[in-house]
């Protein structure tokens, strides 16, 4: 079974920004009604950024300089009320991991 990763994708002025959702059936809630909870959806309340590249790209939490730089502020909550407002939601499929199922079969065991 392939797990699916959902974000929502905020293309700034200098760099790109991620939000991770866990349940995306709750932020299109909230999207119409925001009454909903974002503890309800969000995965982490933590904004990321991908170095300007996309969605594909390497992904590590934002400095506070950056988050100040774009949205005038380094409070991550109102930070992530925009992304979650303005962004793109994007799915992924990341496969199953691949290879042996059973490790004990074999010389691959250290002994």
């Amino acid at each position: 079974m392939a797990r699916v990763q959902t974000k929502i994708h905020y293309k700034g002025e200098y760099e790109d920004f991620l939000v991770f959702v866990d349940d995306q059936a709750d932020y299109e809630k909230w999207k119409k009604d925001s009454s909903v909870p974002l503890t309800h959806f969000v995965s982490t309340f933590t904004v990321f950024t991908t170095q300007r590249h996309g969605v594909q790209g390497p992904v590590n939490a934002a400095p506070h300089s950056t988050l100040d730089n774009e949205f005038g502020t380094h409070n991550e909550d109102e930070v992530i009320k925009i992304i979650l407002e303005k962004g793109t939601l994007q799915e992924s499929e990341a496969p199953e991991r691949l290879g042996i199922r059973n490790e004990t079969q074999g010389p691959r065991v250290a002994h």
